[in-house]
């Protein structure tokens, strides 16, 4: 339990919202428009939090190395932003965990590695984070993560300490971030990892494996 905490930053896709489903109907929808087959959406899913990159590679065995990448990335992005709140919510337990933190009341954020091209309107349309005290995209600075600089960006414009501050992640490279950040590291052990990820291996301070579980690290439940 840590009782020296002033805000908790969250990662985006499969921390805080499942977009799992409008990125893999976004590529699935270059397949279909070119006669092949749709995929099974459980192909997908594990390959959310990976965005375009992982996305490419499930529907069309793209790497970013392929010649036809940039453009094929075009347009699944077109596509995403046709559709990114179709099928997107909060994970079960997001909201309590949020209006619990507001009730103390406790900052919270949101840095991600999604660029501001779709955070921007994705978080304008879910009321959740008109609430949100500050969202850093990937781009927002000249780094995304796993550098720790949209961490201590975040940080600086809710006027607080890094160290004061915790990181929630699903992924190996937000709990590197948070570290580097001097931040105490979360990991969600759930959402989009596949059965290859070993949270334990990430070193975080903390694991959880529902959204309200970060509330006993608070002291809070």
């Amino acid at each position: 339990m840590w009782h020296d905490i002033q805000a908790v930053l969250f990662d985006l896709d499969g921390t805080l919202i499942d977009s799992a489903p409008d990125l893999g109907a976004a590529a699935d929808k270059m397949r279909v428009e070119r006669g092949m087959a749709s995929l099974p959406y459980e192909l997908y899913r594990p390959m959310a939090g990976a965005g375009a990159r992982g996305m490419l590679g499930v529907g069309f065995g793209l790497t970013p190395d392929s010649p036809e990448f940039a453009d094929m990335r075009e347009e699944f992005f077109r596509n995403y932003e046709q559709c990114m709140t179709q099928r997107t919510y909060a994970f079960d337990g997001v909201e309590q965990l949020i209006a619990t933190l507001e009730a103390v009341p406790m900052p919270w954020g949101v840095v991600t590695n999604k660029s501001m091209r779709f955070t921007d309107p994705l978080t304008r349309q879910m009321p959740l984070f008109a609430r949100a005290a500050a969202i850093v995209s990937g781009d927002t600075t000249p780094h995304a993560k796993p550098h720790p600089a949209p961490l201590l960006e975040a940080a600086t414009r809710m006027g607080l300490d890094p160290g004061r501050c915790i990181y929630v992640g699903d992924d190996e490279r937000d709990i590197i971030a948070g570290k580097a950040a001097g931040m105490k590291t979360v990991a969600a052990c759930y959402g989009y990892l596949g059965a290859s990820s070993d949270t334990l291996h990430w070193q975080a301070d903390a694991r959880i494996n529902s959204p309200l579980e970060l509330l006993k690290w608070l002291g809070k439940r």
